[in-house]
């Protein structure tokens, strides 16, 4: 006789039948066998919200094998993930593969729980050795979330057909989401700029190299000063003052005050949690939520290695804390003093302190094996997954090296009447530690930390080279990226591990977000929800209450809750203020847009209005006249007016989206169907046309001239319409890094000017241009 072992998927059925061998046979379930039924809610709210599983469709076959293996074998182990969806997917399995009759007990007893954190050799013999009972506690609250989402569901998505439109659907937890990112818009959208000045210096003392400085103190007060609660005052608010001040400084001789060097330590970061997985992943590989956890999944179940065959590479992926198993401590202290030197190494393994309420049952995210760094399996993974495999391998590596030291030097410069004080910093390494193998993107651009400065003394005279105002103005909080959302969720308790990808995913799939150039920002759809959501359910999507709505389900699982009182508690509320909405809510949709485009049937002017597919064109007489039109190329936005007026007939320009990307449109369409692409701003080097952005049949952007095909200048950098400070010429390109840094260079290949910026100063340096 064999023993079963049951999985979730093939992938990872091959890499654990390869380390059982004989005695064993492994077979995969592909995911959940039972669920609550599609065309009906499945949960009897009279009778304690018992649910009625049903068997997916499409899972009879996988069924049929399951129990006729069972039968033949003389022990079953239940194997899915160690989390609550894998305890929930072994216990639906059991359930079916026990026959409606009571069995006898021997029988019932040789269906056993087992879970491993890696698919190695050691663990999972070592769970095949200690098994055990499925873990009810887990179960329930499987159960309980997964009834609570079906309860939002099944309410929420008649309301909003019959009070928005056909179609729609909320969710519990994603609902919430789409409020942070509605939430975040209405701030961008309040903020009031406001400008500020400040002073840039390039100075030269006794010895080079030239170095660049900023008016810090003028005449005693902070040119900014950083208060409290994250508020700024600024001392120089106008050009002329600023102009006064650099007037005042080119006047003055200047030398070093004062020389300050401190030094500090730099300590390694944890090792990956899945939220910072999903946070590092988005920003250094540009990966959604949803394909760091796929590519995850690959690397944790199994991926062909030659001859070795199918090797789990790394941990479980779906975890919160950063636990390290002594042993996996011990061989990465050996590989760092192997490959990096005894300086690498500290005293002691680093200790993380994981965050409140993580699972520490289960380890941080890591590699397997130490001793497969990612440059001996590029042959044997795809790109996708040898970038993430070199991220988890990295980051886990440099948590256990000695932390880097930084000698931060800064120069004090003072006129001799010390009415201000100028500053220039920069920091050198002195010893690189773990930096010399991993460091961290930034969510947002960050002050530098300075360049090289050359070896000064105090009071060192010191020759002004120049004294440049500069103009800058306070920015709105930044759009939310896949790294700041889910750093948003976990940081407010909404979701938990498991759930991240799938609710970035899903307020996309519903149309209640969209995302450009990696920011979120609410649909007009997703507005008009969230909206009604917050006046008639304040206690379903408010952020305190959803996250002690997850605290209480790891209550359910650690014991102390039970899972039906806390459906009661949730429901009573919900349940009144859904009847409540449903009788006093009328319908709802976004006002109707007047344009200045008169109907071609009856000469009224045609209105922008909201329907069953998003907004579409409208004559205002109606129901005189009932003449409608698409919106091309709006999806379910508003067209955006522009200065620019048609060529033809003189009306305004509405910038649109087709297959290649935005242009520029007649507003009079279909009377006039004048467009031309959208320009840069920047003259074409060869024959002084306007470089417009356009797009391959793939989607990739280019620009190139609009007078083509008689001008053939084209270019894959985006032009910006600066000029180059080394040779004076009329634009530069724009190249941005995995960090959102960006790379600005001149046109002109002979000038090699080069200068990296962030988003927020190149859009001020433009602002200011």
């Amino acid at each position: 006789m064999k023993s079963l072992v049951i999985v979730e998927s093939p992938a990872k059925a091959n890499t654990i039948n390869k380390i059982l061998g004989k005695g064993f046979f492994v077979k995969a379930s592909i995911g959940h066998i039972r669920d609550l039924p599609k065309k009906e809610m499945g949960v009897n709210v009279e009778k304690d919200f018992e649910p009625s599983y049903v068997t997916i469709p499409g899972k009879e076959k996988v069924i049929r094998e399951l129990r006729k293996a069972a039968k033949e074998a003389d022990a079953v182990y239940l194997a899915p993930d160690p989390d609550r969806e894998g305890e929930a997917i072994a216990w639906h399995i059991a359930s079916v593969l026990s026959d409606a009759k009571p069995k006898p007990k021997a029988k019932e007893e040789k269906i056993f729980r087992v879970t491993f954190n890696e698919i190695t050799e050691r663990a999972v013999h070592e769970a095949i050795k200690s098994p055990r009972r499925i873990d009810s506690n887990k179960v329930d609250a499987q159960q309980a979330r997964r009834i609570l989402d079906r309860l939002v569901g099944y309410g929420l998505s008649p309301l909003l057909w019959k009070k928005v439109r056909r179609g729609l659907s909320a969710g519990r937890v994603q609902s919430v989401a789409v409020r942070l990112v509605v939430d975040r818009e209405r701030e961008i959208e309040a903020f009031q700029k406001e400008e500020y000045w400040n002073v840039a210096l390039q100075l030269e003392g006794p010895v080079l190299p030239a170095f660049p400085a900023k008016l810090y103190k003028y005449r005693g007060s902070l040119v900014v000063n950083r208060e409290a609660e994250g508020n700024e005052r600024f001392l120089i608010r106008t050009s002329e003052d600023a102009g006064r001040i650099t007037s005042e400084i080119e006047a003055e001789a200047l030398s070093v005050s004062k020389i300050d060097k401190k030094e500090r330590k730099r300590s390694p970061y944890p090792p990956f949690t899945t939220s910072t997985l999903q946070q590092e992943a988005a920003r250094k590989l540009k990966y959604t939520a949803k394909r760091t956890m796929m590519l995850a999944q690959q690397l944790y179940e199994g991926v062909e290695l030659g001859e070795e065959g199918s090797v789990g590479l790394i941990t479980y992926m779906r975890t919160d804390a950063v636990r390290v198993a002594p042993e996996a401590q011990q061989w990465a202290r050996e590989f760092i003093e192997k490959r990096f030197g005894k300086d690498y190494l500290p005293e002691k393994p680093p200790a993380y302190k994981s965050k409140a309420g993580a699972q520490e049952a289960h380890e941080t995210i890591r590699p397997t094996d130490i001793t497969r760094p990612p440059e001996a399996l590029k042959s044997f993974l795809t790109r996708d997954q040898h970038n993430l495999y070199s991220l988890i391998w990295n980051r886990f590596v440099a948590s256990q090296m000695s932390p880097s030291r930084l000698e931060q030097t800064t120069f004090i410069i003072e006129n001799s009447g010390k009415t201000f004080d100028v500053r220039a910093s920069g920091t050198v390494v002195r010893f690189d530690g773990f930096m010399a193998l991993y460091t961290e993107s930034k969510d947002e651009i960050e002050e530098e930390e300075g360049g090289i400065l050359p070896h000064l003394k105090a009071e060192d005279r010191l020759t002004l080279k120049e004294a440049k105002p500069t103009q800058h103005f306070t920015q709105p909080p930044p759009r939310y990226s896949e790294a700041t959302l889910v750093k948003a969720l976990e940081e407010k308790g909404i979701g938990r591990p498991s759930t991240y990808a799938t609710i970035l995913s899903t307020i996309q799939d519903r149309k209640y977000v969209h995302k450009e150039e990696g920011r979120f920002s609410p649909t007009e759809l997703g507005v008009v929800v969230n909206d009604l959501l917050v006046d008639k359910f304040p206690e379903l999507i408010d952020i305190g209450f959803t996250a002690k709505m997850e605290d209480e389900l790891d209550g359910v699982e650690d014991g102390k809750l039970e899972w039906v009182e806390v459906v009661k508690d949730f429901y009573r509320p919900f349940s009144h203020d859904l009847s409540e909405a449903t009788k006093t809510l009328g319908k709802i949709k976004p006002a109707d847009i007047p344009t200045d485009i008169m109907c071609e049937k009856c000469g009224m002017p045609m209105v922008i209005k909201w329907g069953r597919h998003g907004r579409f064109m409208a004559c205002s007489g109606y129901p005189n006249c009932k003449n409608t039109r698409p919106l091309e190329g709006q999806g379910t936005e508003a067209p955006q007016v522009t200065d620019e007026k048609c060529e033809v007939c003189g009306s305004p320009m509405v910038l649109k989206s087709g297959r290649f990307g935005k242009f520029l449109a007649c507003s009079r369409y279909p009377e006039c169907k004048t467009t031309k692409p959208l320009s840069t701003g920047v003259k074409c080097p060869e024959d002084g046309g306007d470089i417009v952005e356009r797009r391959t049949k793939k989607g990739k952007p280019f620009w190139s001239c609009n007078n083509y095909p008689r001008c053939k200048f084209a270019t894959w950098n985006k032009p910006v319409p600066k000029k180059c400070p080394n040779c004076g010429a009329a634009f530069l390109f724009e190249k941005r890094d995995k960090a959102g840094q960006i790379l600005l260079s001149c046109h002109r290949k002979e000038c090699g000017y080069k200068a990296a910026v962030s988003p927020e100063q190149l859009s001020e340096s433009l602002a200011g241009s």
